[in-house]
This record gives structure tokens, sequence and C-alpha cells, in this order.
């Protein structure tokens, strides 16, 4: 329960905490949701049940959102010619502090407990966050602002879609792709166990896979300040559709490490890109609510798609139909993204700033 309701506050606090940006700034918002932050570790540390833990964490996860869909959408904002590079930097933080953070903590976590960690992270996040808050009060210089929305409507008129049209549409990509995620990241342990392996060989996979996504999410910044979102984002599903097919005979030790490296390597930039698609296609001042829904829409997804796969584990047996499962759904994603590409790419304007 409680790592269910730290998927649900995440995914809608990408959604809330997007229009908070819209409407009062990052600055505020990130001061608020650091706040809440140390709130819920706080109460974490006095909880004696399930349930409030539960809801400790509930706050927790929807104040930290503010580090993901909300920051990304907002950098993008600063940026034109490299703005893929931009926001794969920012997005890399998640995956960088996901093997920092347990490394440090490791310690103190064996030594005094969980409520010391909490404790520790509640002081940790209200010394780092607030300061840096503080260092991006300035605000966009209001002709940037001017063309970079210009240039949303034009791309939007394009597309033949209403912003509200295209964002439930990113939104279904979203769910098919990390639907089709969530398959190795959240089993690749249970898997590794089921064939004899040990959960020790399945948390190196993981380790890899995210190692991967970190490079990924670097060189699909790159790519996408050359191609744009939607045809970096197709390359990136494509590439993780095959992986998902390598996994199908995989079953030896050293084929499995290498297809999850080949599994981390395609799938890390994917995310991202649908930032990248929202500011190219839709307005530029409702960027942070529109990047916001799109996230909430992909972390849905891999809750829906973690879930999904176990239920279909408890029914056959097997991962495989699990893998095939995660195909599918792939698909839907490229399908989306195809039609996209056909409705005409965004058009770009060389006399814009970096």
């Amino acid at each position: 329960m409680p790592y269910t309701l730290t998927m649900i506050g995440f995914a809608v606090g990408n959604f809330a905490i997007g229009k908070a940006v819209d409407r009062f700034g990052v600055t505020l918002s990130l001061i608020a949701a650091a706040v809440g932050v140390a709130a819920g570790f706080g109460l974490a540390t006095l909880s004696h049940s399930i349930a409030m833990l539960s809801l400790a964490q509930l706050l927790v996860s929807f104040a930290s959102a503010v580090g993901f869909g909300p920051l990304i959408a907002d950098i993008s904002h600063w940026f034109v010619r490299r703005r893929g590079i931009a926001v794969a930097l920012v997005a890399s933080g998640n995956y960088l502090s996901g093997a920092f953070w347990p490394l440090v903590l490791a310690g103190m976590l064996e030594q005094t407990g969980w409520r010391s960690v909490y404790l520790f992270m509640a002081v940790v996040t209200l010394l780092g966050v607030i300061p840096l808050a503080l260092a991006l009060r300035r605000r966009l210089p209001r002709e940037a602002q001017v063309t970079a929305q210009n240039m949303s409507l034009r791309n939007a008129s394009s597309a033949g879609l209403s912003p509200r049209a295209l964002q439930y549409l990113l939104g279904l990509a979203g769910i098919g792709c990390c639907v089709a995620m969530s398959m190795p990241q959240v089993h690749i342990v249970a898997y590794c166990v089921d064939l004899g392996y040990g959960p020790a060989v399945g948390a190196e996979m993981l380790a890899l896979m995210l190692l991967g996504g970190v490079g990924s999410r670097i060189v699909s910044g790159l790519l996408a300040d050359r191609l744009g979102g939607v045809k970096t984002l197709l390359i990136g599903s494509a590439l993780q559709c095959l992986a998902l097919f390598l996994y199908l005979p995989s079953d030896a030790l050293i084929s499995l490490y290498v297809v999850s490296l080949i599994f981390g390597l395609s799938q890390g930039g994917i995310v991202p890109s649908y930032a990248l698609i929202v500011r190219e296609y839709m307005p530029a001042r409702e960027a942070d609510t529109r990047v916001g829904f799109v996230m909430m829409a992909t972390i849905m997804g891999m809750a829906l798609g973690g879930r999904m796969s176990g239920w279909i584990y408890d029914v056959s047996g097997s991962y495989q139909l699990a893998f095939i499962n995660g195909i599918l759904w792939n698909g839907l994603n490229i399908v989306v993204m195809l039609w996209l590409l056909s409705r005409g790419g965004p058009r770009r304007s060389p006399a814009m700033p970096a």
C-alpha cells in the first residue's frame, strides 16, 4: 500500500504541480514542494501503522513530483535549439539520484533504521531545494515567450488537433509505452528468480537498465535537437520494442545481461521526449500543465503495466506472455507517433537563440 500510494501521489503531483507552476512560477512551487516533502518525511517517522505511513508517502510523492514533469517543462522554456539536451539533463536527475542516494544512506539505514533516514532526507530536501529554487527566480524575456508561443501554435495547426486532443493522444501513447517499459523494470528481479538465477542477479540487471537509461537520455536529447521530439520518441519506442522481442528467446545469464543493457539504452529517452513534443505542438503558456498531464499518464502506465504483468504471470505461470503483452502496448505507442509524424513535423525558427 505505501508503494501504491507513492506511485499515485507522484502521478497526480506531476499534473497538479504543473498547473501551479503555470500560475505561480517554478520558484514558489519548488519551495512549497520542498516543505511538503519534508513534512511528509516527518509524518512518516511518527507513524505507527501502515495506513498512516501510506498517507505520509502519498504526501512525499505528491510533492516530490515537482522535480520531474514540472521542472522539465520549466527548463524547456529557456531553450529552443538546444532544448533536447537541456530537458535530457534535467530528466537524468531522477536516474542519478536513484543510483546515488541508496549508496549514501545504506549505512545509516543499517545502523539507525529508516526513521533516521527519513529525517535526514527531510533536512537535505529543505537545505538543498530551497536555495536552488531561489536561483530560478529570473523570468523569461517577453520576446522569447511570444516567439515560442507563435511557433507552437503554427505546429499545432499543422497537426490538425486542438491542444486538448493532442494532450489526450500523447497521454494514451504514454500509457502504451510505459506499460511496455514496466515489464522488465518492475519484474526483472522476479523473472531472474523464476529462472533460478536469484534476486541479486536481477538487481544487477536492473542497475544496468538504469545506467543505460542515463546514457540513453543524454543521447536522445542530442538527437532531439536535430530531429525533433516525435522522431526521437519513435526511434526510442521502436528500439524498446526490439529489446522486448529479444527477451523472448533469452533465458541464459549472459544474454539476459546484454538484453537488459540494450533495453536500458533504448528506453531512457522516451519519457523526456514527451515534454519536447508538448513544447513543439502546444501553447507555451500551458506547457507545465500539459507536460504534467502527459507525465501523469506515463506513470500510471508504469503502475498499470507492473500490475498487469504480475497478473499475467499468476494466470499463465510464465513471463513470456507478459513480454508479448508489453510488445502489443508498445505497438500502440508506435502507431500514435507514426500518425503524428505523418501530420507534418514541427517548424523551427533559425533566428531563435539557444
